[in-house]
């Protein structure tokens, strides 16, 4: 135990690594999304992507107990169910394309997928159709590869919801309960193909900590009549992750 807290301490920037989900958590507990769009750009400046999707989800299960209470009563559980079988389905594909492709790779295509998402939201870009059950499977397949892929959850659903019409309080909700249910199905998944280790688990546990105060600190800061307020922290989360995330800083 002694030699694995040691390794945690040396990792290589774990300050900034610290810092970052700690305000990851802030921005998760007010808007129920952003921990991946904030943590996985800087974590991959210092981590290798199969370590950050690691680590992305083990914090992120461990943030789930203070937003799902409210979460549970506040969204569409049979329209986060479907996204979530979906996505179920296709995290092993992710997972393996993770393995296969080179970490700069990896790096850019977070890049190229954040940025899609904050460029399409910016412009005003509006869904105003319906979604049937077909399109919420592929919107939840997606999702699972690139989660799988890259530790981001997020993107793809957060563009789905914030480019319709739902009320900030659904989004947030929804949003919360696919991100945790996806959470354990990449952990899952990680643990059958014994890429779960001591040291991920150690490193995890240890962000955690600042992740699980910062969240509550935002989830009592989030108030449903300030869509505004919501929007804007939204979208300015995925612009400074585009910023900070692109592979030519590092």
């Amino acid at each position: 135990m002694p030699d694995i807290l040691t390794q945690v301490w040396a990792t290589p920037g774990l300050v900034w690594l610290m810092l970052t989900i700690g305000l990851a958590g802030l921005v998760r507990g007010f808007t129920g999304f952003g921990t991946a769009m904030i943590f996985v750009p800087i974590a991959g400046i210092f981590l290798p992507p199969a370590t950050v999707v690691a680590v992305m989800v083990l914090t992120g299960i461990a943030s789930n107990a203070a937003l799902i209470p409210r979460a549970w009563r506040q969204a569409a559980r049979a329209e986060v169910g479907l996204l979530a079988f979906a996505a179920m389905l296709t995290v092993p594909l992710g997972l393996w394309l993770l393995v296969l492709l080179d970490q700069l790779t990896v790096r850019w295509f977070v890049a190229v997928i954040v940025g899609s998402t904050f460029l399409l939201l910016v412009t005003g870009w509006r869904f105003s159709g319906q979604i049937n059950r077909v399109g919420l499977l592929l919107i939840g397949a997606a999702a699972g590869v690139v989660g799988g892929m890259t530790g981001l959850t997020g993107p793809i659903i957060v563009l789905f919801y914030l480019a319709g019409q739902s009320a900030a309080q659904r989004i947030r909700a929804n949003t919360i309960l696919f991100l945790a249910a996806l959470d354990v199905v990449i952990a899952a998944n990680l643990l059958l193909r014994g890429s779960l280790g001591l040291a991920e688990v150690a490193l995890a546990i240890t962000l955690a900590v600042p992740y699980f105060i910062t969240t509550m600190i935002g989830q009592a800061l989030f108030d449903p009549r300030h869509e505004r307020l919501f929007r804007a922290g939204a979208y300015t989360v995925i612009g400074l992750a585009v910023v900070s995330g692109l592979p030519l800083w590092a």
